[in-house]
């Protein structure tokens, strides 16, 4: 069986790390301080220093010294402990309003992708793996629970609420205003081979992945070593197609390897991180188009996303208008500047 590849849960803890971390803690213990009481909740002492040493490790990661992580951390220690009120918010929020099932499900969605990905046939198998690379299932787990516990809450309570509420007049004032926006986008239609690092030797990948480009550019049947050699789930079936993307929505890497590129063009080897190999064939390819024209979805959602990021500041500050929030003296003077900041600005443009 492979072995699952770090870069994987790396990544994803990584990338949710952006979101800062949020959970309900489970039980207080008796000799933990508690920093705040969020209505039924607490943030314990013990919850920020193990953030701020998963967020110190990221910084690690990312190429600084440990004294340097450390450093910055303990000076972001206000707006963590606010970013964890919050989120246990939004937590409450959530259970308040029964999404725990959608939360559950989409986890579980997750976890199945990545045994198709990986050809592992039971959740069992694939926790093992997941032992033997270094990392703990259940901490992988919270940390995506986090994230979608955050997306749902502020995609039903914000941004639905900002989709359905736009008028046709606000919706023809912004295209109008706008139109820019919505002209054709140049598109390529693509299809892949990918060859994995996971329980591989990586040089071998490399050299792997030379030879089938070679053998493509020569004229090789695509599909044939699709089939033969995509570590990808289902590629019989899909026969490595991947669809249809707005080039300049492209990762970089990937915008540069098919820039210019005519349909049936074969890309060199692009190595993605740690997770492997990828060979592109573009399919299709269609021009960028000054034309303009009005569609409705995409205005509307257009404006929800210029909209949401306001929208999204205001909820949490009703949020905690409408909750018992007590922060300890030790660390109010560091967090309350952080967490109602939205708030005194409101008083202050009241007056």
């Amino acid at each position: 069986m492979k072995r699952i590849n770090s870069a994987i849960f790396s990544i994803a803890v990584l990338f949710t790390m952006s979101f800062a971390v949020f959970a309900q803690e489970s039980e207080t213990k008796v000799v933990d301080e508690v920093v705040a009481q969020v209505n039924e909740g607490v943030i314990t002492l013990s919850r920020i220093k193990r953030e701020m040493k998963s967020l110190s490790d990221t910084y690690v990661q990312e190429g600084k010294t440990r004294e340097e992580a450390d450093k910055l951390v303990e000076g972001k220690q206000g707006e963590l402990i606010a970013s964890l009120i919050n989120e246990e918010l939004l937590v409450q929020k959530a259970k308040e309003s029964g999404l725990e099932p959608e939360i559950e499900a989409d986890l579980n969605r997750r976890f199945l992708e990545i045994m198709k990905q990986q050809n592992i046939k039971t959740l069992d198998a694939l926790y093992q793996e997941m032992e033997k690379g270094g990392f703990n299932a259940q901490e992988i787990r919270e940390v995506w629970r986090k994230q979608t516990t955050r997306d749902l809450v502020l995609q039903r309570e914000v941004s639905s609420k900002i989709y359905w509420s736009l008028s046709s007049k606000e919706m023809k004032d912004y295209y109008e205003k706008n139109k820019a926006k919505f002209s054709k986008p140049e598109t390529v239609a693509l299809s892949e081979i990918f060859l994995s690092f996971a329980g591989n030797d990586k040089a071998a990948v490399r050299e792997k992945a030379k030879q089938l480009a070679a053998q493509l550019k020569a004229g090789a049947n695509f599909e044939k070593l699709v089939i033969e050699n995509s570590d990808r789930p289902n590629v019989a079936e899909s026969k490595g197609k991947v669809g249809t993307f707005n080039v300049k929505e492209l990762d970089e890497k990937f915008a540069a390897a098919v820039k210019n590129m005519k349909a049936g063009g074969i890309t060199e080897p692009i190595e993605i991180d740690e997770l492997g190999m990828e060979i592109l064939r573009v399919d299709e390819r269609s021009a960028a188009s000054s034309e303009t024209f009005f569609d409705e979805n995409a205005v509307r959602m257009a404006l929800t996303m210029e909209r949401a990021p306001a929208e999204q500041k205001k909820y949490l500050a009703d949020l905690r208008q409408d909750s018992y929030i007590k922060i300890s003296d030790t660390y109010r003077p560091i967090v309350a500047p952080i967490l109602f900041a939205d708030e005194r600005k409101t008083e202050k443009a009241g007056k």
